[in-house]
């Protein structure tokens, strides 16, 4: 079952069960696949694949989660907090997120396939690394551990 569908019969369930803060967040979702869509029609294909999707969700996690950082630093708990539910929404179709130490094994891993030695390598690692992790781990978090490890 391809995402969109699997979103189409999530709105339904929660329509039924009135649950109003899911229904805005999967309505959410469906918006964004569905202008996805219609622009890569515009280039010939018929609908996105799956790693496509996968970067739909992604980029609405981040979204999110910047949405939290935000309104936790000006004070605004009440929408920190329906940021994170709707956060939580989204990881449901999110693959699982890894540990700091898995992430940490696939990085020290790049490193050494790539002979990154220094910060100025930090390229040659991010690439690879955010190709190996995406959907699995957030972007800052890998970024951070590169940087960490490159530079000690």
């Amino acid at each position: 079952m391809s995402l969109k569908d699997r979103i189409s019969e999530e709105i339904k369930t929660a329509m039924k069960a009135k649950d109003k803060l899911r229904l805005e967040t999967v309505r959410s979702v469906k918006k964004v696949i569905l202008e996805k869509e219609s622009e890569i029609r515009a280039k010939g294909q018929d609908q996105l694949s799956e790693a496509e999707e996968l970067a739909v969700l992604t980029q609405l996690a981040k979204q999110r989660r910047d949405s939290i950082e935000q309104f936790t630093n000006a004070g605004r708990d009440d929408l920190a907090e329906k940021e994170a539910q709707e956060l939580a929404i989204l990881e449901e179709y999110l693959p699982a997120q890894l540990s700091d130490d898995e992430v940490a094994a696939v990085v020290d891993e790049i490193i050494a396939q790539v002979g990154a030695s220094g910060p100025r390598d930090m390229g040659k690692v991010m690439g690879p690394a955010m190709q190996r992790l995406k959907g699995q781990a957030d972007g800052g978090k890998v970024q951070a551990l590169v940087k960490e490890k490159l530079s000690g």
